[in-house]
């Protein structure tokens, strides 16, 4: 999960790259793996309107702690199975906890208070855009640089975005729905910075203990703010939807998904792993129509439109992962 450039290939290289290219030719067209990320996508996509269904019951700050505590502990679970890699030094991990905090710990925060206050559809595309800002935080901090095209794409996914959150103008209670756009747009942000930071980590430690360790402490941050509302909450009232938003939330967006987001990225690539994401604010338009009766407005069909054009505009120009926040979904 590189942003940098690539160094220049030698013999050995251009072999290994010759052969992967054979592996990949020899692979059917559509396998488990692809599957596996139409499942992501799916997963992702309907958590939008899973979240939104959950905090109709429980307060922003309880339904969050309770699902990122969940997805902690059960990643850290599954972390502990993987026996072919070290987990990081400790150097690293404090390191990675401090990141934590920023990634999935500001983030959710923001994350959590911006879909409390506006639409599933409306987060779901503002969220799209995240390779956008992270462009632009990368080349911020002189980590790479991209062709004309590549920014032309990023300019239309943020025109896209621009189009998405006035849009929210012409809502009952347009104010609020409008800040809870912007607090999305910031999460977005946010996500950016936190990785492009935590790029140079995905070289030497495996995905799942750089998950386990950043969820941990970002689990730690929303549950001291949230330690007020869990108490107050009472958890007898809660009926099975309630408890199964939570579950839903925790496990499905933030363990099953990512797994399945990482495997799609060692076994067929980030490229191509990012086309499965790219369904997912789709879907999530389509299930909030479906489930919350969110109907997309003119602003919000253009504003889409031009989020994914700009998507495919930049994949073209330049082959990177996909960054953008997997946590919301």
């Amino acid at each position: 999960m590189s942003l940098a450039t690539s160094p220049p290939r030698t013999a050995a290289a251009s072999d290994t790259a010759t052969d992967a290219v054979t592996a990949l030719a020899a692979r059917p067209a559509f396998g488990a793996t692809d599957l596996g990320l139409v499942l992501m996508a799916v997963i992702w996509g309907v958590n939008y309107s899973v979240v939104k269904a959950g905090l109709a019951v429980m307060s922003p700050l309880a339904f969050n702690g309770a699902r990122v505590t969940l997805a902690a502990a059960v990643l850290f679970a599954v972390a502990t199975t993987v026996r072919d890699r070290a987990w990081p030094t400790k150097r690293d991990t404090w390191k990675l906890l401090g990141l934590g905090l920023m990634g999935n710990g500001i983030y959710q925060l923001l994350f959590i208070f911006g879909m409390a206050h506006t639409r599933a559809g409306v987060a779901a595309l503002i969220v799209a855009a995240g390779p956008a800002w992270i462009a632009i935080v990368s080349r911020l901090l002189g980590r790479e640089r991209l062709p004309l095209v590549g920014w032309s794409g990023i300019a239309l996914q943020l025109v896209g975005v621009g189009c998405v959150v006035g849009s929210t103008r012409g809502f009952a209670g347009g104010g609020t729905v409008m800040l809870g756009a912007a607090l999305i747009a910031m999460g977005s942000i946010t996500w950016a910075v936190f990785s492009v930071l935590l790029q140079p980590y995905t070289q030497r430690a495996h995905p799942l203990h750089l998950s386990a360790l950043t969820m941990a402490s970002g689990a730690l941050l929303i549950g001291a703010v949230a330690v007020p509302d869990l108490l107050r909450l009472d958890w007898t009232t809660l009926d099975w939807k309630a408890w199964g938003a939570v579950v839903y939330a925790g496990v499905g967006a933030l363990v099953i998904a990512y797994l399945l987001f990482y495997r799609g990225v060692r076994v067929l690539g980030p490229t191509r792993t990012a086309m499965y994401g790219n369904l997912q604010p789709i879907i999530a338009l389509a299930v909030a129509a479906l489930l919350l009766h969110e109907r997309p407005t003119g602003w919000q069909l253009l504003g889409a439109a031009c989020i994914m054009g700009g998507l495919l505009v930049s994949r073209r120009a330049h082959r990177t992962p996909d960054l953008r926040p997997r946590t919301t979904s």
